[in-house]
């Protein structure tokens, strides 16, 4: 699911390009480019021509001529008094001095955007929240946490990405979302993690099934079972076999599925049953069995990149979150750093 311009390669605005992606060490940050354009637009010209090292790149990627960016170039070694690139054939390659250059080009211009983001957020504009989320969790908790969010901020604008845990971490890297609700926890350097929700995992059986009338049940009670499941590389599916494995078994997988009321419906339909967190939409047929197991739950989390500092838009999304999780999602996680 994309919403608002929520593609991956960023919006579309002015000149096509919303977003002004600045590469670093620490990934990418997408920054708004109309501002910066109008204010500084020798530095956002000198940065497209650094990241590309050609001249017609950068000026495709902005929409501009090339005698444009050209001119930007001229002034900008002009005012600093130095060449900032060798010229090589038909390319362009930063000198040493550009290189040093270019870290503080980049530095100045998220300084710019963040203050940008401020001054909007003063005057009732407050800007766009891009959040990546589990597909399950669009049904209740992300529509709850949008609504409560445009009711005290009626100007924002969302971008909303819904993947798998992987492409939610991949997406988080590249600066394609300021924060993701996710599970399991990632744990990497450079990624802060808040857990915000423990959601208790149930086993779930058609309703004509031996096992239906039970009131809680072990998963081992399952273990001959076929079992439908989330696709590989989903969190859902590696929380579940390492459920399994402490159980003492490897479910027989019969049917794999994306989306859980997907698994939700083949097992309505008779063809297996399946770990699964509870569903906000009763499905009929189906009986969910509490199981018999401390280690059945998900956690559910939020995560950002840690040397990125939100804007004011976003901070305020991240404290809702944290004062309204319970509300969302049931019990809360305690513990945990701060996310701003």
């Amino acid at each position: 699911m994309e919403h608002m311009c929520g593609g991956r390669e960023g919006c579309a605005g002015r000149g096509g390009h919303e977003k002004l992606r600045l590469h670093d060490a620490q990934g990418v940050t997408a920054l708004p480019l109309a501002p910066l354009l109008g204010m500084c637009p020798d530095l956002v010209r000198f940065e497209a021509v650094a990241r590309l090292q050609h001249l017609s790149a950068a000026a495709a990627e902005l929409e501009a001529p090339q005698s444009t960016v050209s001119r930007s170039i001229a002034r900008l070694e002009a005012a600093v008094g130095t060449p900032l690139f060798d010229r090589e054939g038909r390319g362009l390659r930063l000198t040493r001095h550009g290189r040093a250059f270019l870290a503080r080009v980049r530095r100045g211009l998220e300084e710019i955007a963040t203050g940008c983001e401020e001054l909007r957020q003063a005057t009732g504009m407050p800007g766009t929240v891009a959040i990546g989320f589990l597909p399950a969790l669009g049904t209740a908790p992300v529509p709850l946490l949008v609504s409560w969010f445009r009711a005290r901020h009626p100007q924002a604008r969302f971008q909303l990405v819904q993947d798998n845990a992987e492409g939610l971490l991949e997406r988080l890297r590249a600066g394609e979302v300021d924060l993701c609700l996710t599970s399991p926890l990632p744990d990497e350097p450079g990624i802060t993690t808040v857990p915000v929700a423990r959601e208790p995992l149930r086993l779930v059986v058609p309703a004509g099934h031996p096992l239906a009338g039970r009131s809680r049940i072990r998963l081992t009670d399952a273990a001959h079972e076929d079992f439908v499941m989330a696709t590989s590389g989903y969190g859902l599916r590696r929380l579940v076999n390492g459920l399994c494995a402490a159980a003492g078994f490897t479910p027989r997988v019969a049917f794999e599925g994306a989306e859980i009321a997907t698994i939700r419906g083949f097992v309505a339909a008779g063809l297996g049953v399946a770990v699964l967190p509870p569903s906000p939409v009763a499905m009929p047929g189906l009986v969910d069995l509490p199981l018999h197991d401390p280690a059945a739950y998900r956690t559910v989390g939020m995560t950002r990149v840690t040397a990125r500092t939100p804007t004011p838009v976003v901070r305020d999304f991240i404290h809702l979150l944290r004062s309204r999780a319970q509300e969302c999602f049931g019990a809360l996680a305690s513990g945990g750093p701060e996310l701003a």
